[in-house]
């Protein structure tokens, strides 16, 4: 990973990033440790759809790239994370301020690392889901990932 930031860092320049701030999102959590990360999207005549409800690409762009970005900060710079794959669904029409909340277990971590220790590719899938104020889910997203510890990490290369 070319850069490491605080997350307190981070949310501040996400939540100044151009797509982000014109779309309404706001970054407003990410834990000391980067397993979890708390959104928000406000409902603004800029980010509406033609019924007057929270535009699609709002909804997923809120949620597109902090599984990534978790991975990243969690495994550390010897692992390639990439997104691959995204899939989203609408449950119902998103109203007001909606919310997406992002969690990596420390299992689910080891889990990882152990699994990736021999080189292995690895797709990982998270499902997030951006719900209401009344708490009801407003669209669910699947994220796979991709997630490979670097060549120069592996156990053989360092015996080389």
């Amino acid at each position: 990973m070319a850069l490491r930031v605080s997350p307190a860092v981070f949310r501040h320049v996400m939540n100044l990033w151009p797509p982000y701030r014109g779309a309404g999102i706001r970054v407003r959590e990410i834990a000391p440790d980067w397993c979890y990360v708390r959104v928000e999207l406000h409902e603004r005549w800029l980010n509406r759809n033609f019924v007057g409800t929270h535009f699609g690409g709002s909804l997923f762009a809120m949620t597109d790239p902090f599984y990534m970005l978790m991975l990243l900060h969690t495994l550390g710079g010897d692992y390639i994370v990439w997104d691959q794959a995204a899939e989203i669904e609408y449950l119902r029409p998103g109203r007001g301020t909606v919310r997406a909340e992002f969690r990596l277990a420390a299992d689910e971590l080891e889990r990882l690392r152990r699994a990736a220790a021999d080189g292995s590719k690895l797709r990982p899938e998270y499902l997030v889901e951006v719900r209401n104020s009344a708490g009801e889910p407003v669209a669910r997203i699947r994220k796979r990932l991709y997630v490979r510890l670097k060549d120069r990490a592996l156990p053989a290369a360092a015996g080389a």
